[in-house]
Order: C-alpha cells, then structure tokens, then sequence
C-alpha cells in the first residue's frame, strides 16, 4: 500500500483523497462577497451627483429640480442661496414683458402738427437692426409726406448700468442703452476676399472717423473706439483675412438725427428742449415674441435692456429701466420665495443676486402666460441655433432655457423634457469657480442628460 508523509505521519491514499474532497466542501461553502446593486435613479442619485460634483471642482452650486406634475420639488441643494445670475437674469425681463407689453412692440410715438410730424423713441432696439428684418417703423418714416422733427423723449437710465463693466464698452455685447437705438447702437465693419480687399464700414456716416494704426494695440482688437468719443481706430495687425466686427457707438440726440437722416434719406430735424406733445399716437412694429426670441436664443444684451425700458413707457412718457424693474417686482414677483437683487435687464451686473428657488417660481409664472406650444420655441433649445447649438444635441430637442456666463460664473435655467413624458423644470448655477466655464457646462451637461434619460 502507498503511503504519504503529512506533518509527520503516514497515511494511506484514501485518507488522502478523503481529506480533499472535504477541502473542496468546505471552500465551496464559504461566503462570496457581493457588491451592492446600485440604487435606482432617482432624487437620491441626482443629489448625490450634485454634491460629487460641486467638491469636485470646487465651487459655489445651487441646484433646483421642480416636477410640476407632483406641484413638489424634485432635488434642492442651496436652493435658498443667492447667485450672481449672469444672463439668467433675461428670464425676470422676459416675463416682464409678457405682463407689460402687449403683442406687438410699441415703435414709436407721433403727433402731426400741420405738415411737421414730430417723433421720439419707445425704447424699441429693432430699427434698422442688422440681423433683425424689420423695416415697418423705417417704412413708416420714409413714406410720410409731412417733415420729420425727432424729439428726445426723457429717459433716466445710464448709458451703463450699475456695475458693467466699462473696459467692455468696445465689445458688441455691451451698447449703450438709449432712447432710439439705430442698428443695434453698433458699427460693424466687414470684410470677405482676404488682406487684399477693403473692409465696408456700416453705417457709412462713420467711416471719415477711422484712423489706420500700423502698431500693435496692447489688447489685440482689431477696432478700438475712444473711451468718450465715437473716434475709432483699425489696428491691421490684428485683423484676420475675412472679419466681421461690431463696435459699440455713442449714441446722442445729435447722433441719432444724423443717422436717421442718413438711413432715411430725407432731412431729418432735431427739436430741443421742447416737451413730448400731448395726445401721441403710438406706431407699433414687431411682435413682441420675435424681439423676446432673439433675446433669449441668442442672449442679446440690448434687446433685453430696452425691453425693460419699453416696460417703462408703459407707466408713464419717461423711460427708466430701474422703474420697470420695481414696478415689476411690487406688482407680479411680491411673492417669490426670495427677493431679487435685480438691477438691469441683460443680467451684465454682478450686483444682480437671485435663488435657484425664485428662478423656479419665476419659471412657473412664465408657464402660466404661454402655453408650451408657444413658450418653448422662444427659448434657447439643444443644438438648435442659440447659446444650446453646442449642447444637449439630439434628434429632437429636450432642454429649453436660458443660460448666463460672466467670469467666474455660469448657469442654466429652464424646461427639460424626460424620456419617460415629464416635463421639468430647473436652475442649476455655478459661482466662484476658477477653472473655464466649458469645463463647467460640460459637467452640467452631464449630470442634466442623465435626468432626461434616467428620471
């Protein structure tokens, strides 16, 4: 018989084999760890990436997702804290304008005196405009058969509003705000064909106050107006082969005559110091809707501007921005969870300060003025032409809403569409990050995906 050696002792085969097999019984009885499933996706999930996500790059979020058809919020997180809102902030103008303005845009005011017609500004940032066609006020003007005396009616606001930021005042999303605002209060030059060929100055009027400066400019623009003048200067260096440019102007009483009458093609007159008349007609121009279109899907900052300051006309002849945005908040937003800090209309100043949770009760507001049909094609939508186009692509858009950008800040408000039906709403907003905003919207993009797949 073969034997073996185990710790000393003999044992036969048998007694080998016998002790294998209770080997394998016992390894085969002994507990497997297992991994935990997952929770499944819900307010639980959402929360817990808004924390992970709110460490992990280290920054300021508020987060709010309201379920309209439960009447409840989904997820808050610092929902009752205040943010610096950026362009959001066009959401408060929107819905002002739904509640002041009427279907169309009040274009201007007029009164005819025997064979003068007198006119003066609404505030309407559409005349001439050059992305905007709108000739009916222009139309207007040029077929009257009376002279025209343009009168400056009383406007209160700054050019600026509180806390823009002035080293800006070259930049197109920053005009001045006015009472008559003539092709966006903007000069664009352009130029197609490369190095070789000219660049057009529009309007024209401006082009004998352009000097050509072979230097470097320290900050790289191509076109610098003076700080206070409507002086302007091309840097060629700094210019590419084809561009198109557009430069903030002043705009005046002067100015604006001057440009009527070079648009119009007919003497236009200016009256000074003269008291708008009594008994005004007012000439109405575009549909409301197509001037909140094209501020909200390409966050035009002048357009929201002056919608406030057409808000404003509404209370009296004297335009004022600041005046329609308390009038606004005592008569339609007393009942906010929390005040506004709501300073001008674009949402250029970091005074405005808003709360996730007031940006959801002004979301509902806005519902109940238009219905969905109507409401979300106005709204900036993924991969559609806006400030969405680079996300949020898919065959059929599902997130509509409004974002806000400043340095050190970027947000998102608005609708999101589920692909199990629902229809949500929310406010995500980042403050106080360091690193680029992109690198922000695409962790935005991530986390609000995964609710539209997975809610």
């Amino acid at each position: 018989m073969q034997t073996s050696l185990l710790g000393g002792r003999w044992l036969s085969l048998p007694c080998l084999f016998l002790l294998f097999l209770l080997g394998c019984k016992t390894a085969k009885e002994a507990p497997v760890a297992t991994v935990p499933a997952p929770p499944p996706y819900g307010p639980e999930v959402i929360k817990q990436q808004i924390l992970s996500s709110e460490i992990g790059k280290n920054r300021f979020v508020g987060f709010a997702l309201y379920d309209p058809a439960l009447g409840k919020m989904v997820v808050e997180h610092n929902a009752d804290k205040y943010f610096v809102p950026a362009s959001n902030t066009k959401l408060f103008t929107f819905y002002a304008s739904l509640k002041m303005l009427g279907d169309s845009i009040p274009a201007l005011k007029y009164v005819v005196r025997g064979d003068s017609l007198i006119f003066w500004g609404t505030g309407d940032p559409t005349f001439t405009h050059m992305d905007v066609k709108n000739s009916v006020a222009y139309d207007f003007l040029k077929n009257r058969k009376e002279k025209l005396y343009y009168l400056e009616a009383p406007f209160t606001s700054t050019p600026f509003a509180v806390n823009w930021g002035w080293d800006d005042y070259n930049y197109y999303y920053q005009p001045e705000r006015s009472v008559f605002p003539i092709h966006g209060n903007i000069v664009k030059f352009t130029r197609k064909g490369g190095p070789t060929q000219k660049y057009t100055t529009t309007p024209a009027i401006f082009k004998p106050t352009i000097k050509t400066d072979t230097a470097r400019y320290a900050h790289g623009d191509a076109f610098v107006r003076a700080w206070r003048t409507n002086d302007l200067t091309y840097f060629p260096k700094h210019a590419s082969a084809d561009f198109s440019v557009e430069v903030p102007f002043i705009p005046s009483p002067d100015m604006t005559v001057r440009l009527l009458t070079d648009t119009l093609k007919r003497k236009v007159t200016l009256l000074k110091n003269r008291p708008l008349p009594q008994g005004a007609q007012t000439f109405y121009g575009l549909p409301t809707d197509t001037v909140n279109k094209r501020m909200l899907q390409v966050s035009d900052n002048l357009f929201a501007e002056q919608l406030m300051a057409l808000c404003s006309g509404t209370l009296s002849d004297t335009l004022s921005v600041e005046r329609a945005i308390k009038h606004v908040m005592k008569t339609y937003l007393a009942d906010l969870p929390d005040a506004p800090v709501w300073v001008d209309g674009s949402g250029l100043s970091s005074m405005n300060l808003f709360t996730p949770r007031s940006i959801i009760a002004l979301l509902q507001k806005i519902q109940q003025e238009r219905p969905e049909e109507r409401l979300l094609p106005l709204m900036a939508a993924g991969g559609q032409p806006g400030t969405f186009r680079s996300i949020y692509k898919a065959e059929v858009p599902y997130v509509f809403g409004k974002s806000g950008t400043l340095a050190h800040v970027h947000n998102q408000s608005g609708y999101i569409k589920t692909k199990s039906g629902k229809l949500l709403l929310f406010s995500f907003m980042n403050n106080n990050f360091k690193t680029s905003s992109s690198e922000i919207r695409n962790e935005m993009v991530r986390i609000m995906t995964e609710v539209h797949e997975k809610y």
